[in-house]
């Protein structure tokens, strides 16, 4: 009986990994050579870059001083370093043997052209939501505009089995939805072609979803935040730290400007996303993408600068005579208060750090790697930056005035380890700067 039990586990355990087998089989896809290639309507190239640009493709496949697109960046999993691949139209080392159908295959399923499965650092899970005529437009953009680049791909750093592609279709299995984005008739076309956006292209989840421990974002907590590269991505849900709702309004200003009058600025790795990415969107789309995240945030047509954190913020922002009575205080007041001192009320370009998200999340990362790096010209507002002060004040003094701001200014409960948590992010944390 135990030795027919055992047999037939084996038989299963043979059919199901033949199954798996012919599952995550993908056959090749036949090169094409450069003059196979078609010509493109510059209004489709064009179209193209704006997408590209919006999905932040060079972000992720440019590493530092590199040519654009040349790939070899690279990405901490937490399971290991990926190094994004060439994405030029190099025939050799980047894309320039794909055909349309096989550079659609990648971004909707996943697959190289070799039939591979690629890593879900790619984020194809999100631009399987995108339309052939979308995807078509960046390879058109790609193939026409942007330089060949030769290069030599380095090898990831992952342990295995983790380095087997062939797992992949099992995490895609388990975790991917593949399809093209369906609309939702119980919502308007605003709000459709912002979550098409958001969802697809721009890959929103991508960063501001918490993941699983095999990497998978967790469905059920879409938007409800998450931690990438030491920043804080919000959650873009009710559950938003912000003292002060987000509206639609503040939503597109911020993804234009990359800075609200309410809420803080684009730095960290929010910044390529917007002044590198989504404000080439027109707006059109602009405006959509602001109606499905103020929907998903639960926002109002309430007016900020009537609320009462606003309106209690700037009373606490009042000279004190006892102002400099504590050593945060002192330099909060020695250091800050000339640039970020509002009266009667919040003018956008001078952040009032009582309510600003950084100083409300429930992580003191964001506060931290602007205080010791500041704000430069890419980010923020045009003509308005921030210097850093990592080698004017020391971990004890930037501990000092982070903690000032979330106990007397924001009126939030101390950050837990703060002084660690500096320590930890002078020497290790990522600059953006």
């Amino acid at each position: 009986m135990l030795k027919k039990i055992f047999l037939g586990a084996v038989a299963l355990g043979v059919i199901g990994a033949l199954g798996f087998g012919v599952y995550a089989y993908k056959s090749p896809i036949d090169p094409i050579s450069a003059d196979q290639r078609d010509t493109f309507d510059p209004d489709v190239v064009e179209k193209g870059r704006i997408l590209a640009a919006a999905g932040y493709c060079a972000t992720c496949h440019t590493a530092a001083d590199d040519p654009a697109y040349a790939g070899n960046y690279a990405m901490d999993t937490g399971f290991g370093t990926i190094y994004s691949t060439n994405l030029t139209p190099d025939m050799d080392t980047g894309i320039g043997s794909y055909s349309p159908a096989a550079f659609r295959r990648a971004m909707h399923e996943g697959v190289d052209r070799e039939g591979r499965h690629l890593f879900p650092a790619f984020p194809y899970d999100h631009f399987t939501n995108m339309t052939d005529e979308d995807v078509d437009a960046i390879y058109a953009y790609i193939m026409t505009e942007v330089e060949p680049v030769k290069t030599i791909q380095k090898e990831n750093e992952l342990p295995f089995p983790l380095d087997q592609r062939f797992l992949q279709a099992g995490w895609k299995l388990l975790f991917a939805d593949f399809g093209q984005y369906e609309p939702d008739p119980t919502h308007s076309d605003a709000w459709n072609r912002g979550a098409y956006l958001a969802e697809g292209l721009t890959h929103c989840g991508a960063c501001h979803t918490p993941r699983n421990l095999l990497g998978a974002e967790k469905a059920s907590q879409q938007y409800a935040g998450a931690e990438i590269d030491r920043w804080s991505a919000p959650a873009l849900t009710a559950a938003n730290a912000s003292a002060v709702p987000w509206t639609a309004a503040e939503f597109k200003t911020y993804l234009i400007d990359g800075t609200t009058t309410y809420h803080g600025v684009a730095a960290g790795p929010m910044g390529p996303v917007v002044h590198e990415g989504v404000r080439e969107l027109p707006q059109s789309d602009m405006d959509a993408l602001a109606v499905y995240l103020a929907d998903k945030v639960g926002a109002t047509d309430d007016d900020p600068a009537q609320s009462k954190v606003v309106l209690a913020s700037l009373q606490r922002n009042q000279p004190d005579p006892q102002y400099r009575r504590e050593l945060g205080e002192r330099l909060y007041a020695t250091a800050c208060a000339s640039c970020h001192y509002n009266a009667e009320q919040i003018r956008q370009g001078r952040p009032d750090l009582g309510i600003n998200s950084a100083t409300n999340l429930e992580q003191p990362n964001n506060l931290i790697h602007v205080m010791l790096d500041g704000v430069n010209g890419p980010e923020g507002i045009p003509g308005v930056v921030m210097p850093g002060f990592r080698g004017a004040l020391n971990d004890d003094e930037i501990t000092a005035i982070a903690a000032y701001l979330r106990s007397n200014r924001a009126g939030k409960p101390d950050w837990p380890n703060l002084a660690d948590t500096v320590a930890d992010i002078r020497v290790n944390g990522p600059t953006a700067h």
